[in-house]
């Protein structure tokens, strides 16, 4: 009985005996587990998703199951997968790829395959754990800043600060002017590489004199790293 976990039946169906559907219930919670505290391993998560990708293995296993053999059911199993996708909230690479790691191990399990999932699952969790902890596509330092100026709206922002930005940066280009304050004021995003990060005090001394002391902000150009 236990001894054919490897193996599924060729036929159309595949009958299981409650020892095996006891074993294969259990496989399914025991690697829903492993995914979940893979994904809880230097994440910040939610109580609620790693419960959830605990406990997905064993409701996949279970519509595998139902539909084993049954085209129409299979149908309706793909629009409600289907539904569920599009009705989720859209989450980052990390959380699809967990997510997808969990059905795989129902899809195994419900097919009989318990072996082939705890096999692959271990591979993937040692392999996740070690890109995790090296420095295995991390992202080096961007030597570009984010700079934003604010400037009075009876002041000329074409060229203003140039002769500043020449001083400290290697490179600088002006993204993006717009109004804040109901009008009365002009926000100036630049996009830079300075020559020295260590004069950044200075640089910002310089701009205040020249905008009047009001608001400047520097600092890293944002990254979307989650994004698939």
């Amino acid at each position: 009985m236990l001894d054919s976990l490897f193996t599924t039946s060729t036929t159309t169906t595949t009958t299981f005996s409650l020892g095996t559907l006891l074993v294969t219930m259990l496989c399914s919670l025991g690697l829903g587990l492993v995914v979940a505290y893979c994904y809880m391993f230097k994440n910040y998560y939610t109580k609620n998703f790693v419960v959830t990708l605990a406990i997905l293995p064993l409701f996949v296993q279970l519509v595998i199951m139902l539909v084993n053999g049954n085209l129409g059911a299979g149908v309706a199993v793909v629009g409600a997968f289907s539904l569920i996708r599009f009705r989720s909230v859209p989450g980052g690479s990390k959380e699809i790829v967990t997510i997808f790691w969990s059905m795989g191990i129902g899809l195994a399990t419900g097919m009989g395959y318990v072996g082939y999932a705890a096999l692959f699952s271990g591979v993937a969790a040692v392999f996740y754990f070690i890109v995790t902890v090296t420095p295995f596509g991390k992202m080096p330092p961007r030597p570009q800043r984010q700079l934003k100026i604010t400037l009075a709206e009876d002041l000329d922002f074409a060229n203003i600060f140039d002769d500043l930005l020449e001083k400290y940066t290697t490179s600088y280009e002006l993204q993006q002017v717009k109004t804040t304050d109901m009008g009365s004021l002009y926000e100036l995003n630049y996009l830079l590489t300075l020559k020295d990060s260590t004069q950044q005090k200075n640089l910002l001394d310089d701009l205040r004199v020249r905008n009047g002391n009001l608001p400047i902000s520097i600092g890293r150009v944002a990254v979307n790293r989650d994004e698939l």
